[in-house]
């Protein structure tokens, strides 16, 4: 008898999480175009802006997430992640990977962002090496899972459902809620750092979206400016009132 699909018994997975050796290689593949590591800073940045950011969280991209599945250590590296609540790291040295449950808390959000060649972002391999979403999804169980492709623009956050993944449906201006962070994720288009395209931002309970420093700056600029402006109308008016009270024999620097 032939097994089919539906037949087949797949066997547990034994999931540990422990301590990786301290001298563990781990891989350091190169991000896949320029444009990934400007995306990553740019939701660090305006989090950072305006205080989101504590010491306790873990805010990384490309940064490797660890299991041991099946006594075969599992590390996957999304180009970004938010863990809410991690340990103290008591060394100097700065942390290399996180293991959940061992380390801290499950990560709550993983972005990948979509290049020419296939990462396995929708892989559910189950065996080594895992595909992402089953390591997201079956492994770490994060709860919050998001695909961009930054060419198109088309981004899709899907939420953890029991033990499974749903496509999430955007709100009216096409942001999606992270519950977690209280914040909206969405898409928007313009330049940032010499880079033209799509980029994802945050935007708060109320649809304000979190600024960039470049943007802070461009306010205050033209706050700047438009009090300067106000100065001069106000010089101006000043001295048209002066002219006038000399016109009529008044000395203005006489009045009480």
């Amino acid at each position: 008898m032939v097994a089919t699909p539906s037949s087949i018994v797949k066997s547990p997975l034994v999931i540990k999480w422990e301590k990786l050796p301290d001298d563990l290689p781990l891989e350091e593949e190169p991000v896949e175009n320029e444009g990934q590591p400007l995306l990553a800073g740019a939701l660090r940045e305006s989090l950072e802006l305006v205080g989101f950011i504590q010491p306790e969280m873990l805010i990384a991209s490309n940064f490797g997430l660890c299991a041991t599945v099946n006594d075969t250590i599992a590390i996957k590296a999304p180009d970004w992640l938010y863990v809410a609540d991690v340990q103290k790291y008591e060394t100097i040295r700065d942390r290399r990977s996180y293991t959940p449950t061992l380390e801290g808390a499950t990560p709550t959000v993983v972005m990948e962002f979509l290049s020419h060649s296939d990462g396995g972002e929708y892989s559910v391999k189950r065996t080594c090496p895992l595909g992402k979403w089953f390591f997201y999804e079956q492994i770490l169980h994060v709860p919050v899972y998001v695909i961009f492709e930054p060419v198109t623009g088309v981004l899709e956050v899907y939420y953890l459902q029991g033990d499974r993944y749903e496509l999430a449906q955007p709100n009216a201006e096409g942001h999606f809620w992270i519950e977690a962070m209280k914040l909206y994720l969405g898409v928007w288009q313009g330049h940032k750092e010499q880079r033209d395209g799509y980029w994802l931002r945050w935007w708060d309970e109320l649809g304000n979206i979190l600024p960039w420093a470049v943007e802070i700056v461009a306010q205050e600029r033209q706050i700047a400016e438009q009090e300067r402006l106000r100065a001069e109308q106000a010089n101006e008016r000043a001295e048209k009132l002066a002219n006038y009270l000399r016109s009529q024999g008044i000395n203005p620097d006489e009045l009480p």
